[in-house]
């Protein structure tokens, strides 16, 4: 994936949702907005916030002026965007993916602020 993709049809490739079916896509975009408040409250990406409306926005919008941390970011979106939508059904999954996401959110944090 690179930072020139949409970033609803990378979502969804990594949830292994064909980029063509778009049933999905309304849920998927909430979700999706979600994941970017929480970041923006990390105060990663655009101080004024970050939303997408479909498959036309891409992730060089949201992270250009930071794109050291695109690949960080992306995982983070999967994470949290696979919670929301299809949790696994066994907790330990969960816990395991809880831990990552805690992990990034931490590394984001720092790398949003150094200091």
């Amino acid at each position: 994936m690179e930072i020139t993709e949409s970033i609803l049809t990378s979502i969804k490739k990594l949830l292994g949702i064909d980029a063509e079916y778009k049933h999905f896509d309304p849920d998927l975009i909430m979700h999706i907005n979600s994941v970017f408040s929480i970041l923006t409250q990390m105060g990663v990406g655009p101080p004024d916030g970050f939303s997408i409306t479909g498959d036309s926005e891409k992730w060089e919008a949201f992270i250009a002026k930071e794109p050291n941390k695109f690949s960080l970011v992306k995982s983070y979106m999967h994470l949290k965007v696979k919670l929301l939508f299809d949790p696994p059904l066994g907790s330990a999954v969960i816990e395991s993916i809880n831990r990552q996401i805690r992990e990034f959110e931490w590394r984001l944090v720092v790398a949003a602020d150094p200091v």
